[in-house]
């Protein structure tokens, strides 16, 4: 107990300590994040959160005072491998497939196949590089990824607990003080991001470990605890499948569809959109621990499930775009998919090289100066007729004519 309360005093501080301490060195690097448009925020809140939760749960294990046992070890292995995978691309642009094929290989290594079995392990190995993914792209706001990462931690670590895995929930209760002292920092507005580095490490530490606590049980309430354990991260993931397909939009080039986008486009600042998805976590992660307990019936899956349904639905309805209003001062025209969009430029381009006449003609080199009509002064006369003046051709018309 009272290693515990020292472990997770010294990871806040030391994550909290070492973001700042890494801050000028990444944006030296440039290890900025790319997505932000407005200022440039550093990733070495992923590091510190990484480098944090290794070195205090490897102190431990190596002094006796706390041993992870041999396979929480390969657990933290394999997470920080991923970890790797992540600050790499975070650094240069990796393909999302690499991440997504070195993600599996490394779940394949720490899934429990001796509980699970092979057909439910290679489900499971699915579930974690899905989840894994999902926390990377829950980083898409200011203190999203990492209060969420905190609320599921420490869900996870009660899930351990109450199967006596000491190792596990000494890991998790690590990793949620290392995320509470980033988020110091991370808060809105944030002067460090988790990156891939660290929201790969904590989405696949936490999916692992849940399928750790969780393997031998029945396959089907399994699948609902674990889906609780992970519900914001999951909704995310699918809000953003659905509607770019319904836009029209490829997958994997980045957008603002994700959860706290939609809420802000709903008047919603930055820090009730986080604390909002921090609250609808902490009911989810209850939910689960209450069912994994056997405190709550496997029917209260259902509603977290009913949740996250209608979230999707309803934050489908809000644009993610600000759509173009209409000239005359009407509605909004909505904006056509990019694919459209992309057709029609490409056919006024074709027709206007056919038809050289909709090309505007350049003025000869040589061409006579046109002088303004403002510049164009008449001479003055003082003869006018009914108050009007009357130009000096006209006027000595009139004297000749009148001798």
């Amino acid at each position: 107990m009272l290693y515990g309360i020292a472990a997770a005093t010294t990871a806040l501080l030391l994550a909290a300590v070492l973001a700042a301490l890494l801050r000028p060195p990444a944006l030296r690097l440039g290890l900025v994040d790319r997505r932000r448009r407005q200022r440039r925020v550093p990733l070495s809140g992923g590091v510190a959160v990484v480098v944090t939760t290794c070195l205090v749960a490897g102190a431990g294990d190596w002094s006796g005072i706390a041993p992870l046992g041999p396979d929480i070890g390969a657990l933290v292995l394999a997470a920080a491998a991923v970890a790797v995978l992540g600050l790499i691309a975070d650094l240069w642009r990796l393909r999302t497939r690499l991440l997504v094929l070195g993600t599996a290989v490394a779940a394949a290594f720490v899934v429990p196949y001796g509980d699970t079995g092979a057909w439910a392990g290679a489900v499971a190995v699915a579930w974690i590089t899905f989840v894994a993914l999902a926390f990377r792209a829950l980083d898409h706001a200011d203190g999203v990824a990492g209060t969420v990462g905190v609320v599921t931690a420490f869900g996870v670590a009660a899930c351990a607990a109450f199967e006596v895995l000491d190792g596990l929930a000494v890991l998790l209760s690590v990793l949620a003080a290392a995320l509470t002292g980033f988020l110091m920092h991370n808060w809105p507005p944030a002067r460090v991001a988790l990156g891939g580095c660290g929201s790969l490490f904590a989405g696949f530490l936490l999916a692992s470990a849940a399928v750790t606590a969780r393997a031998g049980y029945e396959e089907a309430v399994g699948a609902g605890v674990l889906f609780a354990l992970t519900a914001v991260a999951g909704a995310d993931a699918v809000l953003v499948v659905v509607a770019r397909r319904l836009a029209g939009r490829p997958l994997l080039r980045g957008g603002p569809d994700h959860l706290a986008h939609r809420l802000r486009r709903l008047g919603i600042t930055p820090q009730g959109a986080t604390v909002l998805l921090g609250a609808a976590a902490f009911s989810a992660v209850l939910v689960g621990t209450l069912v994994h307990s056997g405190w709550a019936g496997p029917y209260a899956v259902w509603w977290v499930a009913g949740g996250a349904l209608a979230a999707v639905l309803g934050l489908l309805r809000v644009p993610a775009r600000k759509a173009p209003r209409a000239r005359g001062g009407g509605e909004a025209v909505p904006e056509a998919p990019a694919h459209t969009r992309a057709r029609e430029k490409e056919t006024a381009h074709t027709r206007a090289r056919k038809n050289p006449r909709t090309h505007p003609r350049r003025a000869p080199l040589f061409a006579p100066r046109r002088q303004s009509e403002s510049a164009v002064r008449l001479p003055e006369s003082s003869d006018s007729r009914h108050g009007q003046r009357m130009s000096p051709q006209v006027s000595a018309s009139l004297r000749v004519r009148n001798g």
